[in-house]
């Protein structure tokens, strides 16, 4: 469990028109073909950002500002407009066919599942891909498994990111380099490249950010805010090496204060306080993860914050 984790914030994820949604963390939240994940919680569209994708990290990285219970989106109830026609794990559909997510409103969210065509000449893992219509359609040109993701609403083009393999309880993803990532009340498992947060060795246009117990390579959102201090309500308008925490965190003064969250530093806490910008405010670079919970390669992470 992260000692200096998130608050219940959510992620921009993506240029793909369309909504990432988190399992709750007790595993409300989501039924179907696969149930639901008990090690993910909610998150809904940013309402502002229609061509982005959001998520909401477990509840198990909370901290800092634990106590007062501040969110940026209250957790869903319930499973709402999901709709499973088919299992994203098992992939069962017809020869042919492929289980994939899509918006059965014609919406920017994922919201259920369905069978849709297997492309005649399929690209594979991180080739270029096409979507068919829209980010969420569901249909696109990628492999069985695989699904087109980051796509850019403009040119409808993508890569193909594999989607998880397991089932919902018991998820995993093939390439050790990747963790999973169940989204959409179940509708989406995606397997998100591991990545390291100190070094930052995302591909150009992405950042290191926290997703569930570890961290992952995810669009950079930011635009023309995200630089230390600037307020944020999602992880990935920070930009890279910046991660979003509430605002209880960050040293007076900063244009974040009274906002719900401020992008604030990332650090190795091997090097100590120096690397922090806020120090004469009062952050330190304080570990990430509690002493000895820390996934394997990452006890060195931290974030430059007000003392807990």
């Amino acid at each position: 469990m992260a000692r200096v984790g998130l608050l219940p914030s959510m992620l921009l994820l993506g240029c793909v028109s369309n909504t990432i949604t988190l399992l709750d963390d007790d595993g409300s939240g989501g039924s179907g073909a696969d149930g639901p994940s008990p090690t993910t919680t909610d998150a809904t569209l940013d309402p502002t950002s229609p061509s982005t994708t959001t998520f909401e990290p477990t509840d198990d990285t909370a901290g800092l500002d634990s106590s007062t219970g501040l969110g940026f989106v209250p957790p869903l109830d319930g499973m709402g407009g999901i709709s499973f026609e088919c299992s994203i794990f098992q992939q069962d559909c017809p020869p042919g066919e492929k289980c994939m997510p899509w918006a059965n409103d014609g919406g920017s969210a994922w919201n259920a599942t369905r069978c849709s065509p297997l492309a005649e000449d399929p690209a594979g893992v991180e080739e270029p891909c096409m979507v068919e219509g829209s980010g969420t359609s569901g249909i696109d040109d990628c492999e069985l498994g695989t699904m087109c993701w980051d796509v850019d609403p403009e040119t409808n083009e993508g890569v193909c990111v594999p989607l998880c393999m397991g089932s919902a309880w018991n998820p995993f993803c093939a390439d050790p380099g990747r963790q999973c990532a169940i989204a959409s009340d179940g509708a989406v498992a995606l397997c998100l490249p591991i990545c390291d947060p100190i070094a930052q060795d995302c591909p150009d246009g992405q950042a290191c950010y926290p997703i569930q117990d570890s961290w992952s390579c995810a669009p950079d959102a930011s635009g023309d805010m995200g630089v230390y201090g600037d307020p944020c309500e999602f992880i990935n308008v920070c930009d890279s090496g910046l991660v979003c925490l509430g605002s209880s965190a960050a040293a007076p003064g900063l244009p974040c204060e009274g906002a719900a969250g401020c992008c604030l530093e990332i650090c190795a806490v091997s090097l100590g306080d120096a690397q922090c910008t806020g120090i004469a405010g009062g952050e330190i670079c304080q570990p990430w993860y509690e002493e000895g919970s820390a996934p394997i390669g990452f006890d060195d992470v931290g974030v430059c914050a007000l003392p807990a």
